[in-house]
């Protein structure tokens, strides 16, 4: 992960700092354009032959970066602007991935010979007069067929078109605008704006509710950061503990410590069985590779972290790749309830969690942008992208950032407090939206000063009567019931493991050493209070039985 972060701070800085030169230079650039120039040294000559920037950047997004030639290192790369071509060049080491539209390292990347990304056909999907038949829609190639074929994950279109045009916007069955009057609590919430309170309760009336998560393995390295800000002591103003939500990922997590978390109230959800490193395979994620993901982890944990109630309904997307429509059909057909892995870009005014029954109320954000485009019975708990700057009043705008880890320009405690007020003001002064800080545990603990202004400021929020450290699952329960803050002491949803006493299921976990062929050379151990599998488990054998014989 360091070296991701590492990477993509080079990009930004790339993107941001490196000079943006307008190569509104001579014409003599024919090789620039991947042409071998076989013109002798009559400079003028290759004027007549090189294409001008309208014929360069003719249908080309502005946002798209492309090579002017495949010789060189493949660091430099240009885009089409108003003012002309811009030019970037990747950090000495890197190179650009036409693909992916970001710098990589020199070894990942395999298309430096090739200019720019291929281009697919798009369907003719909006036209003045009708060409095909009620009901069917055109191909590229003027094929007509059913509209129901479009966006299917299987090509009908004879030149495959019918696949290419599948965002939140363009699906031709994507799912329908807000309606209000179709959508009602408890099971749908919607709004046009994705801004709209639940109940339409007044907001000095709204719980502000703030969600703390954290990605990854529970083991060792972490637990013992999580036993210090959920210490039992710290409460909401309805006399019960603080609350945190877990996305835990299956590899070197401890199952005695996870039993004990859920044993204290604290909600376990889902990150991954294998947590691959290769982006496109969540991104492009069949619905069976989902299915294993996720219900495989879901099924690891309930075995061995023995947690019976059916409480796992929740999920998040390694690195955010949200997988599509694929990744919500395997949530409805196997009972999660909610996703976390969505983002909003940053707003004035920040925008409550929906579900997906409806169209998603704002622009399809972050990694890859492989949002669900069909509706869906699912709550999708937006993350809210947090605003970094250190003075509000006076800094220029900045990007916002979904991760606190990835907010990069936090490096010291006092930095990091004032992103935590800053932010909660934002939400509180307006219509009280969740407010996640979400993390990765690693991030907290590298700097010691970190950890004490988180705590600083739960204890802060304590003194507050109208503010609660809850679960993604809670927030949920009060949307449904949506619930002034006048009448919360009594909110029966809520007081479930309001106050936790007793002692861990078990002080001596079993520490069991185990291997798997699908992980051929290690040997891995699997603390859990149940008896240990014949196998660890992975994702072709999630019980840890053994594979069966064919």
């Amino acid at each position: 992960m360091r070296a991701k972060l590492d990477l993509l701070l080079c990009l930004l800085f790339v993107l941001g700092v490196a000079s943006a030169t307008t190569l509104e230079r001579s014409k003599r650039q024919s090789n620039s354009i991947g042409k071998q120039s076989q013109q002798s040294n009559d400079e003028d000559a290759t004027d007549t032959d090189d294409p001008s920037i309208d014929e360069l950047c003719a249908n080309r997004p502005p946002d798209e970066y492309f090579r002017l030639t495949t010789e060189g290192d493949c660091r430099d790369v240009v885009r089409c602007t108003k003012a002309g071509i811009k030019q970037i060049s990747c950090p000495s080491g890197l190179a650009f991935d036409i693909e992916k539209q970001t710098c990589d390292w020199k070894g990942k990347v395999n298309n430096c010979n090739r200019l720019d990304k291929p281009r697919k056909v798009m369907p003719i999907l909006k036209t003045d007069e009708p060409v095909c038949p009620e009901g069917k829609l055109s191909c590229g190639n003027g094929e007509c067929i059913e509209k129901e074929l479009f966006c299917n994950d299987k090509p009908d279109c004879k030149d495959e078109s019918d696949e290419n045009a599948c965002t939140v916007e363009l699906d031709p069955n994507r799912a329908p605008d807000c309606d209000p009057t179709q959508c009602t609590l408890p099971d749908c919430f919607c709004s046009a704006d994705g801004t709209r309170i639940p109940g339409n309760i007044e907001p000095n009336q709204v719980p502000q509710m703030i969600t703390i998560t954290f990605n990854g393995a529970i083991n060792v390295d972490n637990i013992d950061l999580y036993d210090e800000i959920f210490n039992g002591q710290r409460q909401n103003p309805n006399g019960c503990q603080i609350r945190g939500t877990f996305f835990m990922s299956h590899k070197y997590s401890n199952y005695a410590s996870v039993q004990d978390l859920h044993r204290r109230g604290h909600e376990i959800a889902v990150f991954s069985l294998t947590h691959k490193d290769d982006p496109k395979y969540w991104t492009g994620g069949s619905y069976d590779d989902w299915l294993a993901e996720m219900a495989g982890a879901r099924l690891i944990i309930e075995r061995f972290a023995n947690i019976s109630d059916g409480s796992i309904i929740g999920m998040r997307a390694p690195y955010l790749r949200v997988g599509g429509n694929k990744q919500f059909e395997m949530m409805a057909d196997q009972f999660f309830v909610y996703d976390a892995s969505i983002t909003a870009p940053l707003n004035r005014v920040p925008i409550w969690p929906y579900t997906l029954y409806f169209r998603m109320p704002h622009k399809c954000n972050g990694n890859a942008q492989n949002c669900p485009s069909r509706s869906h019975p699912v709550w999708e708990m937006v993350m809210n992208e947090l605003d970094r700057r250190d003075d509000p009043t006076f800094d220029e705008s900045l990007p916002g950032c979904h991760m606190v880890d990835s907010c990069s320009n936090i490096q010291t405690g006092e930095q990091f407090g004032r992103l935590l007020r800053h932010n909660f003001n934002r939400h509180f002064t307006t219509n009280r939206a969740p407010l996640g800080l979400h993390f990765h545990a690693s991030w907290l603990k590298s700097k010691k000063e970190f950890k004490d202004e988180l705590i600083k400021f739960i204890e802060e929020m304590n003194e507050k009567n109208d503010v609660y450290f809850v679960t993604m699952l809670q927030v949920i329960q009060w949307m449904q019931n949506p619930t002034e803050v006048s009448s919360l002491r009594d909110f029966q949803e809520w007081k479930e493991k309001c106050d936790v006493k007793g002692q861990p299921y078990c002080s001596l976990p079993n520490p069991c050493p185990l291997t798997t062929r699908e992980l051929p050379g290690e040997t891995i151990r699997l603390f859990t209070c149940m008896e240990c599998p014949n196998n660890y488990p992975w994702i072709l054998d999630p019980t840890g039985d053994g594979f069966s014989a064919k």
